[in-house]
């Protein structure tokens, strides 16, 4: 076996796990609605066929207190079980477990009733929470234990008490929310007494054999955080309390150091886990960014963790642990840590998925059937549409033939991947390149189709994903050859000077702008560089984990324009946009809105700001100001009269949106 720590049993009481594979706690949309129970059973049941050890599914409210948003999904009354016992006989009947997550937003929920140990407002909600009173205190440990009988009457296995993270158990265990000088409050043996109460009464309640985890908050990121000392005593107090395995939490949502993004290292928290093996005998599970079977591996057999859990990893590809098994690990369809589809649809009040596998939380409805037709099918494009559109079509058994004028699958994967952070794009290359050899996709790469070839193909469909083409911008200079497309920059290598101006502060804008200012060519795998960078403290020395961010100089001194009002990347993803920003601002990137361009000349480049003239003294102009579908082809296609279906950007060009293209691509093979 390759990953033999990965794979073996681990026992939890009168429970052993086949492995120590856990599925971690991921809200999907699906846990607020009954009506949606049967599509969240499907989902967590392709999962346990996977092979996965242990699922933990979304947080559930124990109260309508505790709700994430109105109406959201919880587990407090006698008719509440029979939706959640679809979840666990289906995940039963495919001989795995599963937990639910008992989770109270505090003053993190989105809805005037919330409550939290002091009144004390969040900064990323609107609402002003109301202060628990000591009977407030009381019925709310009781709706936790509730919760966790109701939970056990369902059929779960277990329970996860969701203490980290900036939710209420956090609130009360942190000096920075609980000003409370009653028996819940003051020091910090008072302030952990509510999660250590929760957890007694509950083992009280559901007897010895079933499962808790509790999530701990390992390392808070946040000023008025916890010290070290007093996370390992509150560890102490929950294995005494009755806790049956140790999560890791890492973070607040308010934190300013981002946890979960594709730039944070692999494994880039495991280091927090290790420090507090020996400190408790119960098993510890490790977390964060652990998405291929060798980072698993070396943190189990390297003694930092007993468990890994992986989230996002298993919404990328149910089979993860069956392919990790079975020795395939270079087939696993990698989480690249996006966060576009899942998270970013989580903030929206949209329904989760994948980037990279469209059918997540859509398994019901987005079916992969063998085709009852056998079509000849050519697809123009091996960008990530033409690429998904591809290996679906020929999965389902239909004959398809792949054209790219490039000699390399990926399109503008091939770009993106060289952007620091974002190198986990060549996982999902790597991945695309072994489906294609797998479902025998013909490729005809280094060829560009045209109208002549593609007719004499005599295709019963064609499926054109030609991408786009940049959009130009013109000013006076705009011509002169120290103006440069992006695509000069991360396509074919072209030097630019010590200063340099951007056009257009969108996705691409950013990325070029990270790119241009880094030295080395991969410094976020790097796990002491990167704590360093953000200001996380691996001694533990300081409360919180926090000390001032050391950023290094940046290689070029960079400018970021946009012509429109307001703050530059202001309309990036939700969960990521400020990670980016954050980035570029350590990087000492000027980022200026309301911009006009005037020219270019040996002065640098002459612009107009709110009005006032400046000149930036820059050696090169780089234009990442949008994109343009490359539909020709497609057009010409169709007046020959051929069966056209056009995808990904050279249907809508819209920044790199790779995943609307993957999901159009694999829904439209779904079809056909």
């Amino acid at each position: 076996m390759d990953y033999p720590h990965l794979f073996a049993p681990l026992p939890l009481g009168r429970i052993t796990l086949p492995n120590r594979i856990l599925m971690g706690s991921m809200h999907t949309g699906l846990e607020d609605k009954a009506a949606d129970f049967d599509k969240l059973a499907a989902y967590f049941a392709e999962r346990a066929r996977g092979g996965v050890g242990l699922m933990v599914t979304g947080g559930i409210a124990p109260s309508i207190e505790g709700w994430l948003k109105p109406f959201g999904g919880r587990l407090t009354m006698p008719w509440h079980k029979p939706r959640h016992r679809k979840i666990t006989h289906a995940v039963h009947a495919e001989g795995s477990r599963i937990c639910m997550q008992i989770l109270h937003a505090g003053r993190y929920g989105y809805h005037p009733l919330s409550v939290a140990p002091s009144k004390i407002k969040s900064p990323i909600t609107p609402f002003t929470p109301r202060a628990l009173s000591a009977r407030g205190v009381e019925r709310t440990i009781n709706d936790f234990v509730r919760c966790a009988k109701l939970a056990q009457d369902a059929g779960y296995d277990g329970v996860e008490v969701m203490g980290s993270e900036g939710y209420l158990i956090n609130q009360f265990i942190a000096a920075r929310t609980n000003q409370r000088s009653d028996e819940w409050g003051g020091d910090a043996t008072r302030r952990m007494r509510f999660p250590t109460e929760i957890v007694r009464r509950m083992r009280a309640a559901v007897g010895p054999d079933f499962i808790i985890i509790y999530r701990l908050s390992m390392l808070d990121l946040v000023e008025g955080g916890q010290d070290w000392q007093e996370i390992v005593t509150l560890a102490k107090a929950i294995e005494a309390a009755g806790a049956s395995i140790i999560n890791t939490g890492i973070g607040w949502h308010e934190a300013r150091v981002p946890t979960i993004v594709t730039s944070v290292p692999r494994a880039g928290f495991a280091w927090v886990t290790k420090k507090l093996k020996g400190e408790v005998s119960i098993p510890l599970i490790t977390t964060n960014r652990i998405n291929m079977p060798e980072v698993a591996e070396q943190i189990l057999a390297g003694g930092e963790a007993d468990m890994v859990s992986m989230a996002r990893p298993l919404l990328a590809d149910p089979d993860w642990a069956t392919k990790a098994k079975n020795g395939r690990s270079e087939r696993i369809n990698t989480c690249i840590a996006c966060n576009q589809a899942c998270l970013d649809h989580v903030f929206q009040n949209q329904r989760a998925s994948c980037m990279v596998n469209p059918r997540a939380c859509h398994e019901t409805e987005l079916q992969i059937a063998p085709t009852q037709t056998r079509k000849r099918i050519g697809v123009i494009g091996a960008g990530p549409a033409g690429l998904a559109c591809a290996t679906t079509l020929a999965e389902r058994g239909h004959d398809v033939t792949l054209f790219d004028g490039a000699c390399e699958i990926g399109g503008q994967f091939n770009y993106a991947k060289r952007i620091p952070g974002k190198e986990e794009f060549h996982e999902t290359l790597r991945y695309f390149r072994n489906r294609l050899a797998d479902v025998g996709v013909r490729m005809r790469l280094g060829e560009i189709a045209d109208v002549a070839s593609i007719t004499a193909s005599n295709f019963d469909d064609v499926v054109v994903a030609t991408g786009i083409t940049p959009r130009k911008v013109s000013f006076p200079g705009s011509n002169d050859p120290r103006v440069l497309s992006y695509l000069d920059i991360l396509a074919h290598n072209k030097l630019v000077g010590h200063r340099v101006a951007i056009v257009g502060a969108g996705g691409i804008g950013f990325d070029v702008a990270e790119f241009l200012t880094e030295h080395a060519p991969s410094p976020t795998m790097d796990v002491e560089r990167w704590t360093r960078e953000w200001g996380v403290d691996m001694q533990l020395a300081q409360r919180g984990g926090l000390t001032s961010p050391q950023p290094e100089a940046p290689a070029r001194q960079v400018w970021l324009l946009q012509r429109s009002e307001g703050r530059p990347g202001a309309r990036l993803n939700k969960t990521t946009g400020w990670v980016h920003r954050a980035t570029l601002k350590n990087k000492q990137v000027t980022m200026l809105g309301n911009v006009t361009y005037e020219r270019f000349d040996d002065d640098g480049l002459h612009i107009t700001v709110d009005g006032e003239a400046q000149v930036l003294p820059v050696n090169h102009v780089i234009i990442c100001a949008g994109q343009q579908p490359n539909r020709a082809l497609a057009d010409a296609l169709i007046a020959q009269g051929q069966r056209v279906h056009v995808i990904g950007g050279a249907d809508v060009a819209a920044e790199l949106d790779a995943k609307r293209a993957i999901a159009q691509g694999t829904r439209l093979a779904a079809a056909l």
